[in-house]
């Protein structure tokens, strides 16, 4: 669990509101007040996050988060400063900040973007994989191919994402809604009864008996979930 935040903050008052936040909010925080101080933190407690000011007395902060850059790439620092024009942002973001928030600020909204950046890189840093097996299913996601007993089944694309999202998730319950926005987008204005088409054609290419399906589960009221290896 990815969870460790350094504060480099010269004011002590915010320094100790914004940590007693964060604690409250199940992180572990190491303080820093300048910018010196803050690279010997880093060093010494590798944080997963830094929330950094700018204006500090020792240093810039722009260079603060450069030199935070080059020694951990993967290191996510968020800008917490009273710096609100435009070009600071610009400036923050484009030297590798991965968000900038203006003071003052709320509390909850740095929790819940901190939160935001923690779940976005930790699906980008999770390995995908490339191979996907269920008894003799197999999904090939490099070539975008189903395989049945080592038989290619054709299948066309909406089919295919739909194997793909039911052998990712195996023995999970998954709604209709659910199947509708992972495969079709949140924007999808049709009817929803194209899931139950879907799974119908998915059984009959599939299934060895589509009248008594084996693989794909009828969850009544509900939707349909992945029998898992058997």
């Amino acid at each position: 669990m990815r969870n460790q935040v350094l504060i480099v903050e010269d004011d002590d008052h915010i320094r100790r509101f914004i940590s007693i936040n964060l604690s409250n909010n199940g992180f572990r925080v190491h303080e820093a007040a300048t910018g010196d101080s803050a690279i010997q933190s880093f060093t010494a407690n590798q944080p997963d996050v830094v929330i950094l000011d700018i204006m500090l007395p020792d240093a810039d902060g722009f260079e603060i988060c450069k030199r935070l850059r080059d020694k951990d790439p993967a290191v996510i620092i968020v800008f917490l400063t009273a710096r609100g024009q435009d070009l600071d942002k610009i400036k923050g973001l484009e030297i590798g900040a991965d968000d900038y928030i203006v003071k003052p600020f709320n509390p909850l909204e740095l929790v819940a973007r901190i939160h935001a950046i923690l779940r976005r890189t930790d699906i980008a840093l999770k390995p995908q994989k490339q191979i996907l097996q269920s008894g003799p299913i197999r999904v090939d996601i490099n070539s975008n191919k189903v395989f049945k007993h080592d038989e290619v089944i054709e299948l066309t694309p909406k089919e295919f994402q739909m194997v793909r999202t039911f052998l990712e998730q195996p023995d999970t319950a998954l709604s209709r809604n659910e199947l509708l926005n992972l495969i079709w987008g949140e924007d999808f204005v049709g009817d929803p009864k194209t899931v139950d088409v879907h799974v119908r054609k998915l059984r009959e290419k599939l299934e060895d008996d589509c009248s008594k399906p084996h693989w794909i589960e009828t969850v009544w009221g509900l939707g349909y979930r992945w029998r898992k290896d058997g």
